[in-house]
């Protein structure tokens, strides 16, 4: 049986294996270590598990995750998300549709410390939904906010995100990182200005409320300088070659244990509580992880990249188009599979093709994570609208997915701009020390 075709079987088995509901990093392996054992031997497989899982569970790199999650979850025990919506409630609240620019504003705020979408969904989806529904916001164009403003979680760094694409890709995760500012902000304005916009072209979707006092507006400021001063230190440290991202990571939870001490929110408690939350996601990511490293290996020997990269490249089509394509299968994968998995699996395959193009991979790490961003707000699957309707479920389903895709067009417009003007996303990461 040809190489190529043993590939494929093994990737059709993972596929049947996730929509059969098994953990994603099982139908990672279970492929794996079969299609490894039929192309090689038992022995191969006991050697890629001592080199390639052995070997990368030592990484130092991987410990930046749990210190970015450790990080984001003492800041949200710290309560600074709650006085993040207030201050931006007390300065865009006079606005029509200020409450929703606020989510999204806030959400922006709290991500440069989270590093997740699905928490910082689950944060402002009980603080803000409370907010807008008794202001007699349209319910669509509240949660639409709630989940739209989640997405930035992973673009904004610091983001898990961005640490697993850098380490499938071996590219610099510092660079990823920075490379996700500016288009970070962009998008930020963008599902601001499309919240504007839908106001603007029906009122009846929010009301006009009171505005506050420049004595509240500027007093409520202080609540915002400890994550902006916890996010110069960490990302600019990074930029300006003062720490390597892992020392980072290790920084920045350091510097959320002291915010959380500073704010008397951190008890035995408190702190017990977010270990084991961080425990927990950082098992889950590892195993994830680890097991898309044994598969890049079953497709290497299967050469089945190769096969893809050369049969795409040879197709007389401008790299633009392909390039569309690409954006187009991602899409319709983020519409069945679970956005982490959609990552771990497809980057084997499709690196290649991009190193074939030409394309950059910092830059097109920077599309991946956007897409992504896409795929958590999308049907069936968009795990923000599951996340959003499980923390209030007043908000239903169909509302919230309702909502979500009018905040699909900005998601289109930014990557769209990425690829007419790349250096959105590269300017920063070429100037870093």
């Amino acid at each position: 049986m040809p190489l190529e075709l043993i590939g494929f079987i093994g990737i059709m088995v993972m596929f049947v294996l996730m929509f059969l509901r098994f953990p994603i990093s099982i139908a990672m392996a279970i492929p794996a270590f079969l299609g490894i054992i039929y192309v090689r031997d038992w022995g191969a497989l006991t050697t890629a598990i001592e080199t390639i899982i052995w070997d990368h569970s030592f990484s130092y790199t991987l410990t930046t995750i749990p210190m970015f999650v450790l990080m984001g979850e003492l800041l949200f025990v710290s309560g600074i998300s709650d006085e993040l919506f207030q201050t931006f409630r007390h300065w865009m609240g006079r606005l029509r549709g200020g409450l929703g620019i606020a989510t999204v504003g806030a959400s922006a705020i709290f991500s440069a410390a989270s590093g997740s979408s699905l928490a910082t969904t689950g944060t402002m989806g009980v603080i803000a939904s409370k907010e807008m529904l008794k202001s007699g916001y349209d319910k669509s164009l509240a949660s639409g906010s709630i989940v739209a403003g989640g997405t930035l979680g992973i673009l904004i760094p610091p983001s898990t995100m961005f640490i697993i694409y850098g380490m499938l890709t071996e590219q610099s995760i510092g660079q990823l990182l920075i490379a996700g500012i500016i288009p970070g902000i962009l998008l930020t304005t963008l599902y601001m200005l499309t919240i504007y916009l839908s106001v603007l072209i029906k009122p009846s979707l929010a009301p006009s409320l009171g505005g506050s006092t420049w004595k509240e507006r500027f007093s409520s400021l202080k609540s915002t300088i400890w994550i902006l001063l916890l996010f110069v230190l960490v990302i600019g440290g990074m930029y300006f070659g003062f720490f390597s991202p892992t020392e980072a990571a290790g920084v920045g939870a350091f510097g959320a244990v002291i915010i959380a001490l500073v704010k008397r929110k951190l008890t035995v408690d408190t702190f017990v509580e977010s270990a084991s939350r961080t425990l927990r996601t950082t098992g889950f990511l590892f195993a994830i992880i680890l097991a898309a490293f044994i598969l890049n290996y079953f497709l290497a020997i299967t050469k089945v990249p190769i096969l893809l990269a050369e049969v795409l490249t040879a197709v007389p089509l401008p790299p633009f188009v392909l390039f569309a394509l690409i954006i187009l299968i991602y899409v319709l994968l983020g519409a069945v599979m679970d956005s982490l998995a959609m990552i771990v699996v497809t980057i084997p395959i499709i690196l290649p093709i991009i190193n074939a193009l030409g394309f950059d991979l910092i830059w097109f790490g920077v599309i991946i994570v956007i897409v992504v961003e896409m795929a958590l707000i999308s049907p069936p699957v968009g795990m923000n609208c599951f996340v959003l309707n499980g923390v209030a479920p007043e908000l239903k389903l169909e509302t919230i997915f309702k909502g979500a895709i009018r905040f699909v067009a900005p998601i289109l417009i930014l990557i769209a701009l990425l690829y007419v003007f790349p250096e959105i996303a590269l300017y920063l990461p070429s100037k870093m020390m």
